[in-house]
């Protein structure tokens, strides 16, 4: 680590701070099955992903299917539960006290992180910066939103840790150069085990300290 500058912990949103990967999943394997019968899981396949990427890739040309897909999507968020993963809020504190910088970095976009807010008012007050989709030129597994992470709290990839739990942020996260915790939330730890440093269940029982010592 790099003593002359801050440490920071990069979270992933959806799987990592809130619950809410498994009810994404269940939204886009219907838009799959209805719009794109010939991908299997289709829900597995964008996460990480941006809205814009998703229709970019999957949906381009098809306006009117896009702006169904919206309306569809933002009357799903605005019903969805935004749980915490266990023992999130705590180790949030944890690393405040110890004068961890924290972001949330996140593909979702302002609107959906509003209901978000609504659901948890304290959420911003628990960070120190917000990143979301509309700050990125370039989606997960590029590695800008974590670079700009460290940029934005004038530190180094080397003094970062990135939590994720999505094949396409846990690439990004070890493009960026940072240190990657995986969590198990989304994908069996096996299937993340060797694209991360280290995996957790869930926040419950991990410290600062067990945080420091898994950083490169």
């Amino acid at each position: 680590m790099n003593s002359t500058k801050c440490i920071a912990a990069l979270f992933d949103f959806d799987g990592v701070v809130v619950d809410t990967e498994t009810q994404y999943s269940v939204f886009w394997n219907e838009q799959g099955r209805k719009y794109h019968p010939e991908i299997p899981e289709f829900g597995r396949m964008i996460k990480g992903q941006t809205l814009t990427q998703i229709y970019d890739k999957y949906f381009a040309g098809m306006e009117d299917v896009q702006n169904d897909i919206t309306e569809n999507l933002n009357n799903f968020e605005q019903n969805m539960l935004f749980d915490y993963i266990p023992g999130v809020e705590t180790f949030m504190k944890e690393l405040r006290a110890n004068g961890v910088k924290i972001a949330i970095v996140t593909s979702s976009n302002e609107q959906k992180m509003s209901h978000a807010y609504k659901a948890h008012p304290e959420l911003k007050n628990n960070v120190d910066q917000i990143l979301t989709a509309e700050m990125f030129t370039h989606s997960k597994p590029d590695p800008e939103c974590f670079l700009l992470g460290a940029k934005i709290f004038d530190t180094v990839p080397r003094n970062c840790v990135v939590f994720e739990d999505s094949f396409h942020g846990l690439e990004a996260g070890n493009r960026a150069g940072m240190t990657v915790i995986g969590l198990a939330t989304t994908n069996p730890e096996e299937q993340i085990r060797d694209k991360a440093n280290a995996v957790i269940q869930d926040f419950n029982g991990f410290s600062f300290e067990k945080m420091k010592h898994i950083m490169r």
